[in-house]
């Protein structure tokens, strides 16, 4: 077999894994600033590549190593390299994302995702490092006051202990008064989750008369069986990013075997990275939740002249996505951080023909 041949893992198809110098030959790395620190961050890098289906995005955070970085390669040739199936919808409902800011930064934030009146849904990022429960319930607060309308989540990332999260997230659900949509990642790991569903239960935690609904997230992405959730009743919902589950049809498969409704979000993409977001979203057979695909809103600038952010609450599925010449020279990492950003890519395509070849690396 030839070594960059594989059975595409997920599909029934074969492919071509494309060698690293062809995918290196039209590769562009770059440092985007953020508008506010998200995610202990306060710029995005990313290596973008073109290939004979479009653009793909290789962006895996700094500190993933080669066999988690693998997914995110596998994501970004996905869209250079393969075509998908047509979409069911085009117009995608779109979350704002609130970042772990005070409440004075609160509007500030909101006006980035359109009219505030349009916003469907707002996450809010809770349990930051430094920050009190009752740094949340003042940003929560604000957003309510706001942004009446909008549905409202709160993502821990994990942050909390099952202790913490049962009366953070019954204070939380109270102020909301009945717009609460759902708890995304509360707990780290797939049975603290499920042990949590049943302390909330057992608790009488609701929201409009419902019990609370929990979202996985790392439980997914970041779990070698990201079915497990499911499986154990662990959550309500789960959300799935293209980059770290490998791609738009991986996604999708995940999302019939899990059973569960699915919320599309990013992983912090450029808008070449978010038009794959789109593409998976515009495939899924249902889509009850808003999603959150309006993350260009947090970029300070982006590669592309007319980045993809939200308008009434919506995106609509774009055409081609093509990163702007001039923008990808200004925004170019150092002369070192490209040839670190290369050395990534080696790695993890060299993980990734391992796995498509069905070896150990």
């Amino acid at each position: 077999m030839d070594p960059h041949t594989a059975r595409s893992l997920g599909n029934r198809e074969t492919w071509q894994l494309p060698a690293v110098e062809e995918i290196l030959a039209q590769a562009h790395v770059v440092s985007l600033p953020l508008r506010t620190r998200f995610r202990g961050q306060t710029r995005r890098e990313a290596m973008l590549f073109r290939g004979p289906a479009g653009w793909g995005e290789f962006a895996p955070f700094p500190e993933y190593a080669a066999g988690e970085s693998a997914a995110w390669l596998r994501a970004g040739l996905e869209a250079g390299w393969q075509d998908l199936s047509a979409p069911l919808r085009r117009r995608i409902p779109i979350n704002a994302t609130m970042p772990a800011v005070s409440p004075g930064q609160v509007e500030s934030v909101l006006a980035r995702f359109g009219a505030v009146e349009s916003i469907p849904a707002v996450k809010i990022k809770v349990a930051e490092p430094g920050q009190t429960l009752q740094d949340d319930v003042a940003r929560f607060r604000e957003v309510r006051r706001l942004a009446p309308q909008a549905g409202l989540r709160a993502d821990a990332n994990g942050g909390w202990s099952i202790a913490e999260a049962v009366p953070a997230l019954e204070r939380l659900a109270e102020i909301s008064d009945g717009n609460f949509e759902y708890a995304e990642q509360p707990v780290a790991g797939v049975e603290p989750l499920a042990q949590l569903r049943e302390a909330l239960a057992a608790a009488g935690i609701s929201s409009a008369g419902a019990p609370l609904r929990i979202a996985a997230d790392e439980a997914v992405r970041k779990a070698e069986d990201p079915l497990r959730v499911a499986r154990l009743g662990a959550a309500d919902l789960i959300v799935v990013k293209v980059p770290p589950l490998g791609g738009v049809r991986r996604a999708l498969q995940i999302v019939e075997q899990a059973g569960l409704d699915a919320v599309v979000s990013s992983a912090l993409d450029t808008s070449v990275g978010l038009a794959a977001g789109l593409a998976l979203a515009a495939r899924l057979p249902s889509l009850p939740y808003a999603c959150g695909l309006g993350t260009a809103a947090l970029f300070e600038h982006d590669v592309v002249d007319a980045p993809l952010l939200p308008t009434a609450g919506e995106l609509v599925l774009p055409g081609a996505v093509e990163p702007s010449a001039a923008l990808l020279e200004l925004h170019r990492v150092e002369a070192d951080r490209e040839q670190w950003w290369v050395q990534r890519l080696r790695d993890a395509h060299q993980v990734l023909a391992a796995e498509l070849l069905g070896l150990r690396a």
